[in-house]
């Protein structure tokens, strides 16, 4: 090391606003922030963590609180400092932490003003507050003995033991808005279940094993991804990695035909979505970090039919630069010397996974015999350019037009100028890009009109003389009713 002791020395602290307002950018979702928060409350051994919020536009509070140990003067003080732990510290083997920033960032990444209150075994009530508007007029990092509610005072000084982390001043998510403003508040309530959703599914191994989690009062379910129990299921070996310290396990999910409608809704997740739930899981400590990502191996695409492959990687806290885990604690990157063994997993997993995608949907087209497929788009070339057009055979087109009357030629005319203003550069930008999985048909939102239609078509072809399963079959080689076999068996004839 260089011998500073004969060279000139200068303070260079850094300005206290301007290094917050650099905290505020780091970029979490307000549900990511609650989860950083819940972290804390993990670490500090709490069995109940209550989740909670007043709305009152711009005066809304957030709260966290738990039964945790609860912090000291001196630990509060110290907790509520930035870069309060170094990250190259050992730690506990159940510390969730790293950087001694996280309740902090995720506080100030949403709220201007936040208060702890905690109340430690002995009896010692504690309680501190940041206030960046405070901090700015002051220009010094200076904490404020105060807190804005007597009632989650009152909770935590009552208790035996705990802390409360109350956010206000929730610029993020309140600014400019009032309490009586309908729209507003269906905003924050959107936010607010947004939040729920994603601590079942971070949490969901902590819950499964006893921590209670209550929003709002109402015990959160955890969501497993793997579908844990559910008939059809299928594991794959465990491979570990490191020692043995790292764990790989592939799950191949079942096939919807073998999935009640409530498992296949649950199935989709928060993201409510197959296809964006499908990648792997990284857990730390059981908490997980990334939920559905192919972590940039293998070139892999979200894809619908490797919808039913999850894979779950689980980590301990003390590979965390070694996996680049960030502040958020919502990226992973695996180490260069392990990709080759998680990419052959993945290929393997992903390969089982789309033949039972493929296979089961032979067993049914099989089972209503073999017709030509009915495609809704058709490409061509027109001047030695490809373009693509709608297939005026396809049932559904075929019977509007048949049905126009008067208004076929405008209908046409519709059709012509959609057909020449297909944005393809867009379309391909998007999927070379890969920044949000591509949908199937219908996906995501309500299937009455599949439905509807289908039986409306499944009707019409009877009358014409077709025999129920020539009319399923016909059916199901129509786009968009292939990707939908499961309501294949609910068709029937009403006048029968």
């Amino acid at each position: 090391m260089i011998d500073y002791s004969k060279y000139e020395k200068a303070q260079a602290e850094p300005e206290a606003s301007s290094m917050i307002e650099t905290f505020r950018a780091i970029g979490y979702s307000v549900e990511a922030a609650i989860a950083d928060i819940i972290d804390n409350s993990i670490s500090a051994g709490a069995k109940n963590i209550w989740v909670d919020y007043e709305w009152k536009g711009e005066e809304t509070t957030i709260s966290v609180i738990d039964d945790g140990s609860g912090m000291s003067n001196k630990e509060l003080i110290n907790a509520m400092r930035p870069g309060s732990k170094n990250p190259l510290d050992i730690r506990e083997q159940k510390d969730l932490g790293r950087f001694g920033l996280g309740l902090k960032t995720a506080s100030f990444s949403q709220c201007k003003k936040f208060s702890v209150i905690s109340k430690t075994k002995s009896g010692e009530t504690s309680w501190w507050c940041w206030d960046l508007e405070y901090v700015n007029d002051v220009k010094s990092w200076s904490l404020v003995k105060y807190y804005p509610n007597e009632s989650l005072f009152e909770k935590i000084n009552q208790s035996a033991k705990g802390t409360a982390v109350i956010w206000w001043d929730i610029d993020r998510l309140t600014k400019g808005t009032q309490t009586s403003n309908t729209e507003s508040m269906d905003k924050f309530m959107r936010s607010m279940d947004a939040v729920k959703k994603h601590l079942s599914m971070v949490f969901h191994r902590y819950m499964s094993e006893g921590l209670k989690i209550h929003f709002r009062d109402r015990e959160i379910e955890p969501w497993n991804p793997f579908m844990i129990g559910v008939e059809g299921l299928q594991l794959k070996a465990d491979v570990f990695l490191d020692n043995r310290k790292i764990m790989v396990k592939g799950f191949v999910l079942p096939h919807r035909s073998k999935l009640t409608a409530d498992q296949y809704n649950l199935g989709k997740g928060p993201k409510d979505s197959w296809t964006a739930h499908q990648g792997f899981y990284v857990y730390r400590n059981k908490r997980l970090i990334v939920d559905g990502d192919w972590l940039g191996i293998g070139n892999f695409k979200k894809e619908v039919h490797y919808d039913l492959c999850r894979i779950q990687i689980d980590l301990p806290n003390d590979c965390d630069d070694e996996w680049q885990i960030d502040i958020k604690k919502s990226i992973a990157r695996p180490p260069l010397k392990y990709r080759e063994q998680i990419l052959s997993v993945a290929k393997d997993v992903r390969a089982q996974a789309v033949e039972v995608y493929r296979h089961k949907g032979k067993i049914i087209r099989r089972k209503h015999s073999q017709t030509e497929d009915q495609f809704l788009w058709e490409d061509y070339k027109r001047h030695d350019k490809r373009y693509y057009k709608l297939n005026r055979k396809h049932p559904v087109l075929k019977m509007l037009l048949e049905n126009a009357n008067s208004y076929k030629g405008e209908i046409e005319k519709a059709l012509r100028f959609i057909e020449e203003t297909i944005p393809i550069p867009l379309i391909t930008l998007k999927e070379n890009e890969n920044e949000t999985p591509h949908g199937q048909p219908f996906e995501g939102t309500s299937h009455d009109l599949i439905q509807v239609t289908m039986q409306a078509m499944y009707k019409n072809l009877i009358k014409q003389g077709n025999k129920d399963e020539q009319a399923k079959a016909i059916i199901l080689s129509i786009e968009p009713f292939n990707f939908y076999p499961q309501y294949i068996e609910y068709l029937k004839d009403n006048d029968d």
